[in-house]
């Protein structure tokens, strides 16, 4: 089994800045790509950031020059540092690794529990 645990700070006014991270554990064998999604109320789970091993990041329009996703191999963990934050940028951001399990030869998507961002004065 694998697990991905959230951390982050949940409140944040406007223009300033926070780091969600999310740490994956378990048997992993590899992981070919993390990234962040968002849903914000009303509204589906849409991509933020996507980090493919070996690969360059990709942005949503939206975050493009204000958010950054990073990964440090060594500890199977991912970052987004988020600056300029927004009032739209609220929502529920939650990560997700594909990786391959010890022991099997597939990738799968594994999600973390989610936390809740929001920005406001």
């Amino acid at each position: 089994q694998v697990q991905l645990v959230e951390s982050g700070v949940c409140l944040v006014q406007p223009g300033g800045s926070l780091t969600l991270s999310c740490a994956a554990s378990g048997s992993i064998f590899s992981i070919n790509a993390m990234g962040w999604y968002c849903q914000a109320p009303g509204r589906k789970r849409e991509l933020v950031a996507r980090l493919v091993s070996g690969g360059r990041p990709n942005y949503a329009d939206s975050v493009k020059g204000r958010f950054t996703i990073s990964r440090d191999g060594a500890k199977n963990t991912e970052y987004l540092r988020m600056n300029s934050l927004k009032p739209e940028d609220t929502g529920v951001y939650y990560c997700n690794v594909r990786l391959q399990m010890i022991g099997t030869f597939v990738t799968n998507d594994s999600w973390g529990q989610g936390t809740q961002v929001t920005v406001s004065s």
